[in-house]
């Protein structure tokens, strides 16, 4: 006796059996992912969250190794006021960088325009007020002319800014004739230069204007690239340049702004320098492009562009300070301390290489 046909099945016992078939293949790739890969999907979701994690353990760290000296709040107030010129700059370095670009003049820039102001103020008698908004006008200029030579004549960013930060540098000499503007000269002739070097006393804390004007540079930016239609257009293009322009958006014009803000931005930091140093040096600074680019990358922010948030470059810049005043207080000679900054760049660089492994 034969077994009777089977018989033939509804379109919805089929779609039924897919369903539960999909189901197990999703549940089998979902297990399939080890700890390590759960923690790489949320690091590359959330890139902000790498130096959030570092600066809280180097907190910890020195916190151990210093003692509560350390925890102070003059030195916590200290380390803000000492990384933030450099913090400025990382602002500005990290808007370029999230559009796959690098700018080597950031802090030629900065240097210029402070002399500038100087010189109106201080040398010629011009106005304070007049002086920095000549000084932020030659900021936006020195921008734009990174930004045409990098969009109009097609020249690569690092070329381009290695050039510029050349010249920046030498008219920086040209102007200053390579003499510095005393503090005493400014306190005379200018004294609102100086303003970002005043500051608000809470009991043993000392908040700067100038650690204040940071806040507020990083948190209008982040605004900025994050809630506008501009700043989606920053990361499409850092993201993929060619895919950008398909989509309707117009890159040259963009990254042109991009260059100017970074240049208006480079001069903010410059009137802040003014205050946080007290006078006004044409060689000041000179290591301010790489520190800049030395908080970006810690920070997370890709050195590929399209990924990472700005915010990232203000922590970057923290851990930098946290380090810095670590390891002095730890009586670490500060030939190791510029070692150990070295293995925080590669380390971070790595951690980056490594988030953007990540599987789809």
């Amino acid at each position: 006796m034969t077994d009777a046909p089977d018989k033939p099945r509804a379109p919805q016992d089929f779609e039924r059996a897919l369903d539960q078939s999909d189901t197990r293949v999703a549940q089998f790739k979902h297990d399939k992912r080890t700890p390590l890969d759960k923690v790489q999907h949320v690091l590359h979701n959330n890139p902000t969250l790498v130096p959030v994690i570092v600066l809280l353990i180097s907190l910890v760290a020195f916190g151990l190794i210093a003692g509560g000296r350390f925890f102070s709040a003059f030195n916590l107030t200290l380390i803000m006021q000492q990384v933030s010129i450099i913090g400025i700059l990382a602002a500005a370095q990290s808007m370029i960088i999230i559009t796959a670009g690098i700018d080597l003049s950031v802090a030629a820039i900065m240097v210029l325009m402070s002399v500038i102001m100087g010189n109106l103020a201080v040398n010629m008698g011009v106005p304070s007020v007049l002086a920095i908004l000549v000084g932020f006008a030659g900021g936006l200029g020195a921008g734009l002319m990174n930004g045409l030579l990098i969009t109009k004549v097609k020249l690569p960013p690092f070329i381009t800014t290695l050039g510029t930060w050349s010249i920046f540098f030498a008219l920086n000499l040209w102007l200053s004739g390579a003499q510095s503007i005393r503090s005493q000269d400014i306190d005379a002739n200018a004294p609102f230069l100086k303003f970002f070097g005043e500051a608000i006393k809470i009991g043993n804390a000392r908040i700067t204007f100038g650690v204040i004007l940071m806040i507020l540079v990083f948190v209008v930016l982040w605004y900025m690239l994050n809630k506008t239609a501009w700043g989606r257009h920053v990361y499409a293009i850092g993201d993929d340049m060619e895919a950008a322009e398909l989509a309707g958006i117009r890159t040259q014009r963009t990254l042109i702004s991009v260059y100017m803000l970074a240049g208006l931005v480079c001069a903010i930091a410059g009137w802040a320098s003014i205050g946080r140093v007290g006078s006004i040096s044409p060689q000041s600074f000179y290591e301010g492009n790489l520190q800049s680019i030395t908080a970006v990358v810690i920070g997370g922010i890709s050195l590929f562009g399209g990924r990472g948030s700005i915010l990232g470059a203000l922590f970057g810049a923290l851990i930098v300070g946290v380090f810095q005043s670590g390891l002095r207080m730890a009586g670490v000679d500060v030939l190791w301390q510029v070692f150990a900054i070295g293995w925080l760049i590669i380390i971070a660089v790595a951690i980056d290489q490594w988030i953007r492994r990540v599987s789809a």
